[in-house]
């Protein structure tokens, strides 16, 4: 058997058992993570439909004040979340925060006034903020990017089995210290406990546990993997080297395109970006950078926020979410009607707490399926825009469906087959965004702010909390689902929109490049320093206006370090893929 045969054989079955021990041992345990994550974010939601506020005196718009507080933070301290998770690495950060905000779950149980849930609200928001980005820059370094779709969907999938978990363990809580005659809460007492009492305690103790097994569980890198051997410690990092720098040249025809679109995603040296033909893609030198979880430099900061693509990404993103935001928090208030005896939900001792929470887990499991069916498509065809288009279309047919159904008890089964539909296509776009923007960009820094950037979508949770206010709830929440479908139909458009600009990128770059000769197409390759005017003009005339300004005297000669070069993406021998 010829040499390079064996090895091949060898490197297969030395792969082979390192994503498996990867996704057996380290993948459940960051959707885990994920998974306490969802829940602190929803649970005010469930504990809502137990009569949360006027158990304690406040009105319902309180709840609605409290989750736009929490995403008001959530959203702004995204970038800043992710660039401190990057510093300190994800093993120290992230069970850090965790400890901080269950600690603050379970303090909800002692909430006596509006002030305490909205300081209690804003701590686990701040903390939240920039888990996601970290965590999935985690992921980064240990797949490569045509693993990374299905992994990432396990991962955020969560957030859906996370709405199914809860409504399934607030059933369970609910009817045990719940009255289902009068659907109210126990009551033995002063010193007795509320169904929400101890849903709160539960949840919030159950995340502090987890977030101390972080510190010990999660290794710094492949190459301090306690789960890996030696041999598969030093593969594990030489697969992600090998996935960031390429191995391919442009020259591609399209036959050799169209058959690799066939290829599995576990090909050992998977060649070309996501659209599968990076003209040699550069990258940071270091294998360390690449696959270690801490390391960020001035120049990743810089090209992060002056990129244009990450706004326009920014507010498709926050448009598409907002379904997402708001059914983790209202959805079991959107079905309260259901398990209402009149047509008034909203009329006391109506509606059964513990059944409402119990029906949001089968539309919740749907959309995790669906998540997961996309993402496998996505990883074995390496795309990325065309199912997130998919999964828009799939959630403005059940958008239009609720819309157009008569609000009345006779059409709630329908209604509520319409909101599973609805459900199975909300948790798509957001995850292969991500997806899409790790794939296209190489230095894990860089990739850590814009993931924070893309954080901010999450401003779709304010939105959501001004829309589904209860005020609406007697209608149905109709109004809330007509402006939810435009909000969808305007991110669809921009997605197309996102794929049409990519695509003419693509054809001028590659035009450009065809115009050089050898010499200058090396030097971009290589150190970003073909002939292509110097970039960010705008980034320095700024630094140097504020450099006039006492206290930003060195900001002009930061900004000047940080623009030298081209890196990764920026460099015009890289083809977006889409």
């Amino acid at each position: 058997m010829p040499g390079d045969l064996m090895d091949s054989r060898r490197e297969h079955l030395l792969n082979k058992k390192t994503v498996r021990k990867l996704d057996l041992i380290l993948l459940p345990f960051l959707a885990l993570l994920f998974l306490f994550n969802s829940l602190d974010k929803s649970n005010i939601g469930n504990a809502e439909s137990a009569h949360f506020t006027s158990d304690i005196g406040l009105e319902k718009d309180d709840v609605n004040t409290a989750v736009a507080l929490f995403f008001a933070f959530f959203v702004s301290l995204q970038p800043l979340g992710a660039a401190l998770g990057r510093k300190y690495g994800m093993v120290r950060w992230v069970p850090s925060c965790m400890i901080v905000w269950g600690v603050c779950t379970a303090l909800h149980v002692w909430v006596r006034s509006k002030w305490q849930l909205f300081i209690l609200r804003i701590i686990i928001g701040a903390c939240e903020a920039g888990f996601y980005p970290v965590t999935v820059v985690y992921l980064s370094v240990f797949y490569t990017r045509f693993e990374f779709a299905r992994r990432l969907s396990l991962f955020y999938g969560q957030a859906a089995v996370g709405g199914a978990l809860g409504g399934v363990l607030s059933y369970l809580v609910f009817s045990q210290f719940g009255d289902e005659q009068t659907n109210r809460p126990d009551d033995t007492g002063e010193e007795g406990w509320k169904s929400w009492q101890v849903l709160f305690l539960l949840e919030g103790c159950s995340t502090v546990i987890i977030a101390f097994a972080g510190y010990f569980w999660l290794p710094h890198s492949a190459k301090t993997a306690w789960f890996l051997t030696p041999d598969e410690r030093e593969w594990a990092e030489l697969r992600i080297h090998r996935d960031t720098m390429g191995t391919d040249t442009v020259h591609h025809s399209k036959d050799d395109l169209e058959e690799d679109e066939e290829d599995d995603e576990e090909r050992l040296n998977t060649s070309g970006s996501e659209s599968h033909g990076l003209l040699n893609p550069t990258a940071p030198t270091s294998t360390k950078v690449i696959t270690d979880d801490r390391g960020i430099t001035p120049h990743d900061i810089l090209s992060a926020l002056t990129s244009p693509k990450i706004y326009h990404i920014l507010i498709v993103n926050i448009l598409s979410a907002i379904p997402a935001m708001a059914f983790q928090v209202f959805l079991p208030l959107v079905l309260a009607p259901l398990t209402s005896s009149t047509d008034n939900p909203n009329e006391p001792g109506k509606t059964n707490p513990a059944l409402t929470n119990l029906l949001t887990a089968p539309p919740y499991i749907c959309g995790a399926i669906t998540l997961f069916a996309f993402a496998a498509y996505s990883d074995r065809h390496r795309k990325r825009l065309p199912p997130i288009l998919a999964g828009l279309c799939l959630l403005l047919s059940g958008l239009v469906l609720v819309v157009a159904m008569p609000q009345t008890k006779a059409w709630a089964i329908p209604r509520y087959l319409s909101l599973n539909v609805l459900l199975s296509g909300t948790f798509i776009a957001s995850p292969l965004t991500v997806a899409w923007i790790s794939g296209n960009t190489p230095s894990p820094g860089k990739r850590a702010v814009l993931l924070g950037i893309n954080g901010w979508g999450n401003l779709a949770g304010v939105f959501s909390a001004l829309l589904f206010r209860p005020k609406y709830q007697k209608e149905g929440y109709i109004t809330p689902f007509w402006w939810t479908l435009v909000a969808v139909s305007v991110a669809a458009a921009g997605y197309v929109l996102f794929w049409l600009n990519l695509r003419r990128e693509n054809e001028a770059r590659q035009a450009l490049v065809r115009s050089w000769d050898a010499d200058d197409v090396e030097a971009e390759r290589r150190d970003g320093r073909g002939p292509v005017r110097r970039q960010r003009g705008f980034a320095l005339g700024l630094a140097r206006l504020l450099a006039e300004v006492k206290g930003f005297a060195g900001l002009t000669e930061w900004v000047e370090k940080a623009s030298e070069g081209r890196e990764g993406d920026e460099r015009v021998t890289f083809v977006w893929g889409y």
